[in-house]
């Protein structure tokens, strides 16, 4: 369902929802952020480090510098500021001789280092500046003007941000990968 689409949406109702929407965005001459959500499955545990080359602090700053990304969370993110430390804990069993975890708080990464569990990371993209709506602005001689974008207008620039985010987490984990080998084998 993610590829029939421009969302990548897997529930097809939400997608003509969020296409509805955009479409009064565009037609109203605004324009509309994101969030984004990011998961890479199968990462092995111990990619990462717990102070220079933190696994987390990597996957972030490639995030910001995706075009028009303000903000970063990994896992519950800024929503875990709101929680008890006993709710926000990722708890772990013994399943089959091997170490689970109860929940995934933490986005697979703790301390810097992966866990083994899904890495999830999402981004805040900004609404486009480029509007076809006058806005005021200020020329380099200081004289004070409006401003109106012609041409193609992008009513919400997170769809175009989706694969290129994508492109950040892989590339960001084939490079610890890439360490993680290098130094251990």
């Amino acid at each position: 369902e993610t590829e029939k689409n421009p969302f990548w949406c897997p529930d097809a109702e939400m997608a003509r929802t969020w296409e509805s929407y955009l479409d009064g965005v565009r037609k109203a001459g605004s324009s509309a952020g994101a969030v984004i959500e990011i998961v890479a499955e199968g990462v092995p545990a111990g990619l990462g480090a717990p102070v220079y080359a933190k696994l987390d602090a990597d996957l972030a700053s490639a995030m910001m510098g995706i075009n028009a990304v303000k903000g970063v969370e990994i896992g519950d993110g800024f929503a875990a500021a709101a929680i008890p430390g006993e709710r926000a804990h990722d708890e772990m069993r013994m399943e089959n001789n091997r170490v689970a975890f109860l929940t995934n708080h933490a986005g697979g990464i703790l301390g810097g280092i992966s866990t083994g569990q899904p890495i999830v990371a999402r981004f805040a993209v900004k609404p486009t500046s480029s509007l076809p709506i006058a806005r005021r602005g200020v020329t380099e001689a200081g004289a004070e003007v409006d401003v109106r974008t012609t041409g193609r207008h992008d009513p919400c620039v997170g769809i175009r941000a989706v694969p290129v985010g994508e492109a950040m987490m892989a590339a960001v984990l084939a490079d610890h990968w890439l360490l993680h080998k290098a130094q251990c084998g």
